[in-house]
This record gives structure tokens, C-alpha cells and sequence, in this order.
């Protein structure tokens, strides 16, 4: 298993290297065969009253496909320990989902809840923004799958969403967990109505897509 640690705002030791390894190789212990790399991220918010400062990322590379978790507490060997357990559970559902692949049982697309929502939904009390400006970029490839293969995707990065090239269609889209249980999927539609669009009038003018 190659293994890389990184840290940031935080000087990965020894002690804490040796740890991590120590972890890790238990959590992928019986998943070897499939996992060629994991990449570590610690790190430390700098303002001692944020909550769970203490952070630790995983991202196991097996057989092609990305597994990742990230944990977040007090101590950094708590987020440590909370964070392998975690990615050995992934894996675990990672191996169980593949076995039933290979035996063609897939989830129903028709189960996933797909919808195009006309209205912007609130975070909170307010609306969902974009940042000010980019603060960090990623590249990576975007093979074809279904839908059912991309909810399993989602079900093992840790994200609220995950975006993929949908073999049917030949576009983007976007499957995403629900405020309120299930998941939905975004697709692009034209303006004009024909085919599909990114887009959806509010009856003002403005084109907003809620999530």
C-alpha cells in the first residue's frame, strides 16, 4: 500500500506518521488486493475556538474508483481513529456493492428520486452562493456510468453531491442527497425549453436551478 501524509497548519511527526500507518493498514487489511494508494490529509484550524478543529482526510484509490472520508475533532489521534473506521466501512460497502454488480443486482433508477425543482431552495436562511474567488481547482476523469453507478459513487466520497458524464444522455449531471431524505439528480436543459437545460426561469428573469 503506497501511502502519502500530508499536513497542513501541522508538522506530521514521526509519532504521528507511525500512527496514521498504523491505522490505515488496519482499516484496509482485509481490502490489499483492491487498494493501490492512499492519500492522508491532516490539518489544524488556527482559531482555537472552531469546534473539531482538529481534521484528517482519506482517499483510498481501489481498482480505479475514489473512497473517501474525512473526520473532524478535538484531538487530532480522535479524528484519526474516527476517520479509518470510517474509510473501513466505506471499503466494506465499496466491496459489497461491486460483489452485487458482478451479480447485476443494481438499484432502480426509478428509486432515486430524479427531479428538475423550479424554485431555489434556502440554506438555512439564506440562498445558496458561489465564493468570491477560486480557492482551489480539481481534475479528474469523468468516465460514462448510470445513475444507479453514480449513487453508489456518492455513497463513498463522504459528498453531498457527486457530479458524472451519464452514459445515456452524454452529459453532465449531478446526484445530490436531500434535506429531507432520498436523492435527486440534476440534469441540463436549453432555455428555449427544447432538450435539456441548466436553467429554469423564476418568472422574473432570473435563471436559477435549486438544489
Amino acid at each position: 500500500m503506497k501511502l502519502l501524509i500530508q499536513g497542513n497548519n501541522i508538522t506530521v511527526t514521526k509519532a504521528i506518521h507511525d500512527y496514521v500507518e498504523e491505522k490505515l493498514e488496519k482499516a484496509v487489511k482485509h481490502f490489499q488486493a483492491i487498494t493501490t494508494k492512499v492519500d492522508v490529509h491532516l490539518s489544524v484550524e488556527r482559531n482555537a475556538r472552531i469546534a473539531d478543529r482538529h481534521k484528517a482526510e482519506v482517499t483510498v484509490y481501489a481498482n480505479g474508483t475514489v473512497i473517501r472520508a474525512q473526520e473532524g475533532s478535538e484531538n487530532l489521534y480522535a479524528s484519526i481513529d474516527l476517520v479509518s473506521d470510517k474509510i473501513a466501512r466505506q471499503l466494506r460497502k465499496y466491496k459489497e456493492r461491486h460483489q452485487d454488480k458482478k451479480s447485476h443486482v443494481l438499484i432502480p433508477a426509478g428509486e432515486l428520486g430524479t427531479e428538475i425543482e423550479t424554485q431555489p431552495v434556502e440554506i438555512g436562511d439564506r440562498l445558496p452562493e458561489l465564493p468570491q474567488e477560486v480557492v482551489r481547482m480539481k481534475y479528474f476523469a469523468m468516465p460514462p456510468m448510470s445513475i444507479d453507478e453514480a449513487l453508489v459513487q456518492l455513497q463513498l466520497v463522504d459528498h453531498d453531491f457527486y457530479m458524472f458524464l451519464n452514459q445515456d444522455t452524454h452529459e453532465i449531471n449531478v446526484i445530490y442527497s436531500r434535506n429531507h431524505g432520498g436523492y435527486g439528480v440534476i440534469q441540463p436543459r436549453l432555455a428555449n425549453g427544447n432538450g435539456h437545460s441548466n436553467e429554469h426561469s423564476n418568472g422574473n428573469g432570473n435563471g436559477k436551478t435549486a438544489l
